[in-house]
């Protein structure tokens, strides 16, 4: 090790050492979630001989400060950060097109950060060998949800809300009035970026159809709510009004239960009642038939007796 620096120093001391230059012609670069992206680095050296080629991809998150490795080559060698693969296309033939450009496919808000594109090639060692590419991954904020809260009636504080599940980077959040002419009209109440407008004391002046704008540079989504003072008591009245006739089914069902129950009881006594009553009058004339039918073979049986 100690003779490999000494040697660096004395090559450049006596001014043999070799220059690079590594460059990249975009800076920023700017991404649809779900693209690829090419990330384009070249280099320029002076030594003759590329068998020492060596370069070096590395990324650092915008939410974290710590390098993570995305490709790396070494006189021929490749090899891939396993988060990566099947994801990161390597350049072709770097050491003779000296273009160490690599393309990411699938982009996610994930990806979003610094990339860093490092060029080695001994005995390089000095010169610009590395240069970095700001990527931004955009999604269009998902379609925001709006919600009220407070008592929507004159004098009351009202709360409105909005806001977007997805969306890279976070979107803004404006929101707007509308007339019945769909004109805009300027919003009368404290507003915040995160989606919160507070009307306090709302007025007549305040009601109408509201529309919450989300916003990021890769586009943006709206909502939109109806504010006016019948809201709070529609559905007050609403919610009583769908008690009351829910109480009212319910005895109605009962009363019919109940109803169909006595009647059902009604049927069978009567029927048992008809049964004991034929069963009773047809025992009493059984029993004058009998009589009716013998009663003339005994007269015919006196009628025939000897006469003294």
């Amino acid at each position: 090790m100690c003779s490999t620096m000494s040697l660096l120093v004395l090559l450049s001391i006596i001014g043999y050492v070799e220059l690079i230059k590594v460059s990249t012609p975009h800076k920023y670069v700017n991404v649809t979630r779900g693209t690829d992206v090419l990330l384009p680095c070249t280099f320029v050296t002076s030594a003759p001989d590329t068998k020492n080629l060596n370069i070096q991809w590395d990324f650092v998150a915008t939410s974290s400060a710590i390098p993570k490795p995305v490709y790396y080559y070494l006189s021929g060698t490749v090899d891939i950060a396993k988060s990566y693969e099947g994801r990161v296309q390597p350049p072709s033939s770097p050491a003779t097109t000296k273009n160490a450009a690599i393309i990411i496919r699938n982009m996610q808000p994930s990806d979003a950060g610094v990339y860093s594109c490092q060029v080695h090639n001994l005995p390089d060692v000095e010169g610009k060998s590395e240069a970095d590419i700001i990527v931004l991954v955009f999604e269009t904020p998902s379609t925001p949800y709006c919600s009220v809260h407070g008592d929507v009636e004159s004098g009351h504080l009202v709360t409105l809300t909005c806001h977007s599940e997805r969306g890279s980077p976070p979107p803004t959040y404006t929101w707007i009035r509308l007339d019945q002419a769909r004109t805009r009209r300027p919003v009368l109440g404290r507003t915040t970026e995160t989606g919160i407008l507070e009307i306090r004391n709302i007025s007549q002046f305040e009601f109408g159809e509201y529309q919450c704008n989300a916003t990021n540079g890769a586009g943006f989504s709206t909502c939109t709510l109806e504010l006016n003072h019948d809201v709070g008591d529609g559905v007050i009245a609403g919610a009583v009004i769908g008690a009351l006739l829910g109480c009212v089914l319910i005895v109605l069902v009962v009363w019919f239960i109940a109803h169909t129950l006595k009647k059902h009881k009604y049927k069978a006594v009567k029927v048992s009642e008809g049964n004991e009553m034929m069963s009773s009058t047809q025992a009493p004339e059984a029993s004058d038939s009998v009589t009716t039918a013998t009663t003339p073979s005994n007269l015919h049986a006196e009628g025939d007796e000897p006469k003294d």
